[in-house]
């Protein structure tokens, strides 16, 4: 199915001509945009659906510190290291085709995870889900890219940041519903489960609905700079997950070191390739509200790392809430994004920058009332008293994806979506992979994994400024995005 059967402009065309009316999008465009967005919808609700379940997991299997990061750190780490890569695959051999691979290795990844009988099965399990979601989930944002213009762009963009807000709060109440519910005794195994059923929608329908686009020039991959892009990821990353659980031992700063070396050979063979069909197209960064927004992302991905997953380990073993009880405070977080994504796609792009802008103050400022809140209330905090500035967070949050990815890849070539998209999501993934291996220097180290309510209080506090500085920082880089809005080349 072409894009122009979608109501859109071709995919190919270079230079398109915005459309002087409004053109509503027609039926097979709003399917093929639910299956894209039902995808990105299971990628970010694996990313947070453990969060609830991991005492339970943790109860069932045995699983320490270490595993329990390597639970969420398993998952993020193969998509980090292979989201670029992904992106090219789809450049080369067709988006909807690697899109409709990476689902089915997601779907039969879910169901090893739901019949996993130990941490170590759980973790490779997570890992293959992640390798599927390499490969499936760049393809997402490149498709929306190619086939939408104009209003229709920004209000797709708009609904994938909805998608997102919801995600990020949809995943821990799912996690937290279906493990207290228990279902045929299975624990927290449905979380894993429900992904079969979904996974087969998005096969079935995505086949027939998801037009096909490919770029004529990108003919081959780029081998050497994908071994050598992984290889510097793993390096930086493992070491920063695992150096808390050993003491910080002299192979961990070498790994670092090494990784970050790598990563120069990566740029230097990146720059040597260029007009060779690269894995990383160099000239994107060039263009200052793609590099900026790019680095905003990642910060988004960190501080989401970081927080999500110190927040359910706070409210259960800090307030002793149950998992279906820190569920109900994850809907009231679910309550305040939807509403700040709501905000974004309504106004479609009219306030540019300022809108994400906007988000990422509120989200501070309530960060910091809610910090202090914890540290005056202590164990008496309810979930009524919090409700405040757990729902402003959710809205300012909410504010911020879809406007931060419309605006960064709006100057975005359509015969470098693939790799644009590849990177794009590298970023906020390796942002929640750093964010996660964070905790173990903010949040771990002060705990030691003790299950006692006034230490993990205190460590969460100690998130929340960190999560706040991240937010401020994220709120400047935001400058290099444009201004007014359809100043594009601002």
């Amino acid at each position: 199915m072409s894009s122009s059967a979608l109501g859109n402009e071709p995919q190919h065309t270079q230079t398109p001509h915005p459309a002087p009316r409004r053109p509503k999008m027609a039926l097979a465009a709003w399917i093929a945009l639910l299956v894209l967005l039902t995808a990105e919808l299971m990628n970010m609700l694996d990313q947070s659906v453990v969060l609830t379940a991991l005492p339970a997991i943790q109860e069932s299997t045995g699983a320490g510190p270490v595993a329990v990061q390597w639970l969420t750190t398993a998952y993020s780490l193969p998509i980090a290291v292979g989201l670029i890569t992904g992106g090219r695959l789809g450049d080369i051999y067709g988006r909807r085709r690697i899109l409709l691979i990476g689902t089915v290795v997601f779907t039969a990844a879910s169901l090893l995870c739901g019949l996993a009988t130990g941490p170590g099965m759980l973790i490779g399990a997570r890992l293959l889900q992640g390798a599927g979601v390499a490969v499936m989930i760049p393809q997402v944002l490149a498709t929306m890219h190619v086939t939408f213009e104009g209003h229709n762009r920004s209000k797709a963009f708009g609904l994938y940041g909805a998608v997102l807000a919801i995600a990020n709060v949809l995943g821990p109440v799912l996690g937290g519903v279906l493990t207290q519910a228990d279902l045929f005794e299975l624990s927290w195994r449905p979380i894993f489960l429900v992904n079969v059923p979904v996974g087969l929608a998005v096969l079935l329908l995505g086949r027939t609905f998801i037009p096909e686009s490919t770029v004529r020039k990108a003919d081959r991959l780029d081998v050497v700079g994908m071994l050598l892009s992984g290889l510097a990821i793993v390096l930086i990353l493992f070491p920063l997950t695992e150096g808390h659980a050993h003491r910080w031992p002299l192979w961990c700063f070498v790994m670092l070191a090494v990784g970050v070396l790598v990563l120069g050979v990566f740029l230097r063979h990146q720059r040597r390739r260029q007009g060779n069909a690269p894995l990383v197209t160099l000239p994107l960064f060039r263009i200052r509200q793609f590099s900026g927004g790019m680095a905003a992302d990642l910060l988004h991905g960190l501080l989401c790392g970081l927080f999500f997953m110190t927040w359910t380990l706070y409210l259960q073993r800090g307030l002793g809430l149950s998992p279906l009880e820190a569920a109900v405070a994850f809907v009231l977080l679910s309550v305040g994004e939807l509403g700040g994504a709501t905000v974004a796609a309504k106004t479609a792009g009219r306030f540019a920058r300022r809108l994400p802008q906007a988000g990422a103050l509120i989200a501070t400022a309530a960060m910091v009332t809610y910090g202090f809140q914890i540290g005056s209330h202590q164990a008496d905090l309810t979930l009524w008293a919090m409700t405040a500035p757990v729902v402003l967070i959710g809205f300012g949050l909410g504010m911020v994806s879809g406007p931060l990815i419309d605006l960064s890849l709006a100057r975005v070539p359509h015969e470098d979506a693939g790799s644009a998209s590849g990177l794009f999501n590298t970023a906020i993934h390796l942002g929640i992979a750093l964010g996660t291996a964070l905790t173990a220097v903010v949040f771990f180290a002060i705990t030691g994994g003790s299950p006692d309510g006034a230490v993990n209080r205190d460590a969460f506090v100690t998130v929340l400024w960190w999560v706040s500085g991240l937010l401020a920082l994220m709120w400047a880089l935001m400058f290099c995005l444009p201004k007014q809005p359809g100043n594009q080349s601002d």
